[in-house]
């Protein structure tokens, strides 16, 4: 045990290939909601909302060559909206598509200009929005909320940084921090909506509340979509491998969407990528059993955006009929990421990515290191592969930045040095938690 983290450098980055896919083939998750015609309409409306401009994708072609890929490409989203995280693209979206539908118009016929003006406000009066969050999504709420001239409530669970709470207060909400997780905060944000006539906007839906999670999901394709048109645009190849991480999986849903409805049968491999105290679709995958299984408790991790135990169902559907694999990962991950792309080698360039948004990178490096052979050979990662990987974050709590990437809080020397384990998702029914898994690694297709 590290005394000074408190984390077990021991814990294993656990994986499970998604060859389970075969039992659900023949009713494979939908995912025509991310179809290009769905796509250009979410980009259309964001392209309208002052400050919109595409996030960077950076190319680290010596972090490339060191790995033994072809290509390294990540999406920064610490650029959007000024907001420092890509929340705001579901955000917007899903509230400027509740308020399009209150008026009985498509969201073509609408834009920002529109929606701030007065007749809609006197169509509509006054909205409140409501939503629990562990910081990003909530303040993309309350910023939505505001420029549009509405209201928000936003509830937070137990732990919650301070400096997150300052940020979504700053945007004119009313913050509550809660003495409970996240998941139970979600169910208190929705029973104080339904009590106060408040509108819920939750990226993960309830039983006769599934458009607004859904239009979380459209608006989060903004960002494949910018992502593959500047990497055309630099006659880079397209990805072979996506690296996406979840939390109840709204947005790796509709990365894998995205791909899956623009590639068909030949999309890029997708990893999903979890925190190992909240890994509620890799739990469900070593269940087999096609049924999400949730994680319980406090979901104490950094990565304070995948601190989510209980999956989307929209979402977990499409990944699990569609996902390449399932990974668990510790802390040190998530850590080794930050320190990784805020010290980058000499002419790659410098990314600012914060606890959620680095743990692809730090992955990626955990595979390619020689860590987990059999895993890597099965995803069939090497000098052919192009990778591209969205940080969705910047430092949106600074202290714990600073802490992990200037004074080394999770140390990932040693902890990378065993290997990981994993298996093959099968149809046996789950009977561990987690540890008790055989090593047994086989190929995975490509989005089976």
């Amino acid at each position: 045990m590290n005394k000074d983290s408190g984390m077990d450098r021991d814990e294993k980055v656990l994986w499970i290939l998604n060859e389970g896919t075969k039992y659900f083939r023949d009713h494979a998750a939908d995912v025509s909601a991310f179809g290009e015609d769905e796509t250009e309409a979410a980009r259309r409306f964001h392209s309208t909302v002052p400050g919109y401009g595409p996030t960077p994708l950076w190319s680290l072609p010596h972090l490339a060559e060191m790995l033994g890929v072809r290509g390294i490409y990540i999406k920064d989203e610490s650029y959007r909206f000024g907001l420092n995280a890509f929340k705001a693209l579901g955000a917007s979206y899903a509230i400027a598509k509740y308020l399009s539908s209150r008026l009985g118009k498509e969201i073509s016929e609408l834009s920002y200009e529109t929606l701030i003006g007065d007749a809609v406000r006197d169509a509509l009066g006054e909205v409140t929005f409501a939503s629990a969050t562990d910081g990003n999504h909530g303040r993309a709420v309350a910023w939505t909320a505001r420029i549009l001239r509405q209201n928000a409530v936003i509830y937070m669970p137990k732990g919650s940084s301070r400096r997150r709470y300052d940020a979504i207060a700053a945007e004119g909400a009313h913050v509550t921090i809660l003495d409970v997780n996240y998941d139970e905060s979600v169910r208190i944000a929705a029973a104080e909506a339904e009590k106060n006539g408040w509108v819920v906007v939750q990226d993960t839906s309830r039983t006769g509340c599934e458009d607004i999670p859904m239009w979380i999901m459209q608006g989060y394709g903004t960002m494949p979509c910018e992502a593959m048109e500047q990497l055309h645009a630099s006659g880079a190849p397209e990805p072979t491998h996506v690296f996406v991480q979840a939390g109840v999986g709204s947005y790796a849903g509709a990365v894998q969407g995205f791909f899956r409805a623009r590639f068909g049968g030949s999309c890029p491999r997708v990893v999903v990528a979890e925190a190992s105290k909240a890994a509620c679709f890799y739990r469900s995958a070593s269940a087999g059993d096609g049924n999400p299984h949730i994680v319980t408790g406090d979901l104490d991790t950094i990565m304070a955006g995948l601190a989510c135990g209980e999956p989307n169902p929209a979402a977990f559907g499409i990944l699990r009929d569609h996902a390449s694999a399932f990974v668990s990962c510790p802390d040190y991950v998530s850590a080794r990421g930050m320190r990784m792309l805020g010290n980058p080698l000499t002419g790659d360039p410098f990314i600012r990515s914060g606890e959620s948004g680095a743990v692809t990178a730090g992955l990626l490096a955990f595979i390619m290191g020689g860590h987990a052979p059999g895993f890597r050979e099965a995803l069939k990662l090497g000098r052919d592969s192009t990778i591209l990987m969205f940080s969705t974050e910047g430092d949106t709590d600074p202290v714990r930045y600073r802490s992990a990437v200037w004074d080394g809080e999770f140390p990932s020397f040693g902890a990378y040095g065993g290997e990981g384990r994993g298996r093959t998702r099968s149809a046996r029914p789950y009977n561990s938690l987690f540890h008790d898994h055989v090593i047994r690694n086989a190929g995975a297709g490509r989005c089976n």
